[in-house]
Parts: C-alpha cells; structure tokens; sequence
C-alpha cells in the first residue's frame, strides 16, 4: 500500500527529529569520552584533544542545531534569541579551538618536534583559521548595510554554506585525530569504528540541515 505525500511528511520528519536526537547526544557524548581517555590536567598534552572535541563536536555542533527547527533546544525562542546563542556558542568553540591549538604547538614546542606536518596537523590547523575568518564573517550579518550590493538573504545562505565548510573541515580534523597514534594506542575494534561515526553522524545532520534551509529559502522566492 502506497504512503500518502502527508504520511511521508510525517515519516520524514518523525526521521530528522530522531537524527537530531542522536546528534545531541554524539555531540555530548564524544567529548566526555575523549575527556575519560584523555584525562585532562595529566600533563600539558591532554588538554588539546579535549578542548578540540568541546569545539568542534559540542560547542559547533549545538551552535549549527539552535537552526533546526526539528530538533533546536530552543524551538520556542524567537530567532532573535537563537541567534545570539548562536553567536555565544560559536565564540565559545574558537575560544576552545585557539587554546587546544596553542596547547599543541607548544607542547611540540617543549619536545622538540615538528609542527604541522601531518595531515591532521594541517586539517586542524585550516579548520581553526576558517572558524576565525567564520566568525569575523557573521559580523557582516549584523550590519548588512556593509554590503550595499548583497541582500541580507543571501549573505545568510553565504554564510551558512560557508559555515557548514568549516564545521566538516572540523569534523575531518576529528576524525584524522582519531588515526593518530596516541588515540589508536587506547582505542581499538569496534570502539575505534564507532568513535570514528561519531563526526560522521553529526556532519550529516548539518548537512541535510543547511540544504534543507536552502531549498526552503529558494522555494520562498517563487
């Protein structure tokens, strides 16, 4: 028997809440986990791994979510409000980013090795330099008059595209962590799989989400 188009509405919906669901709680839960395995405070290195996972995995994450109107924690706020929590969690995530980079380079500092010559190093590396160009960019969205020949319509999906670029470039730098020695050393089979699908769940949560927000804008003109 055929789905009716109000049945596969509902089904579709009932599946992207669920998703988001999942995405809050990898969000939540991948940190704790790297704050267990890494156990901050150890020694100078264990902070970046975690400050990384906060940046990237929570705070970015729950920054790009506030916009689902599926699965946003705050749903019944108006856009006003989201938007500067947006704004807070997003600063929150560079805060993190800038110190979990500072913390790596200056324990390679201390140990004599070189700096950024792995693929996660140059990834992490991109991924907290586009977060800070990111966030210099959502300045425009407040004073859009700064650019007299763009509509405040389309610096937003400019900048929601561009964002959604960081936030896998983020994501990436995740996940090559996850293939360096220190997390393989403690982390293995079925464990290491399912850490891994962690920023792979949550990068195809904002995905559907962006475009989703980008085909409704596009429907709205016509």
């Amino acid at each position: 028997m055929a789905l009716t188009a109000e049945t596969e509405s509902r089904l579709y919906r009932s599946l992207r809440a669920a998703a988001g669901a999942a995405a809050h709680l990898v969000a939540l839960g991948f940190p704790t986990a790297v704050a267990v395995l890494a156990r901050p405070g150890s020694s100078l290195f264990s902070w970046h791994p975690l400050l990384m996972a906060l940046a990237f995995s929570f705070l970015m994450t729950e920054a790009l979510l506030i916009f689902s109107p599926e699965t946003s924690l705050l749903r019944s706020f108006s856009r006003k409000i989201k938007v500067r929590v947006h704004w807070v969690l997003q600063l929150l995530a560079l805060l993190c980013a800038l110190l979990g980079l500072g913390v790596i380079t200056y324990n390679k500092h201390l140990n004599g090795k070189a700096h950024f010559v792995t693929w996660h190093g140059l990834t992490g590396l991109l991924a907290v330099l586009y977060a800070g160009g990111q966030c210099a960019g959502g300045v425009i969205l407040l004073y859009p008059k700064l650019m007299k020949n763009w509509t405040l319509a389309k610096l937003k999906v400019y900048h929601a595209t561009s964002g959604l670029v960081g936030y896998l470039l983020g994501c990436a730098s995740l996940m090559l962590g996850m293939c360096s020695l220190w997390f393989t050393a403690s982390v293995t089979g079925v464990s290491w799989y399912l850490a891994m699908l962690c920023p792979l769940l949550t990068s195809l949560v904002i995905m559907n989400q962006v475009s989703n927000a980008y085909l409704y804008r596009k429907r709205s003109q016509h």
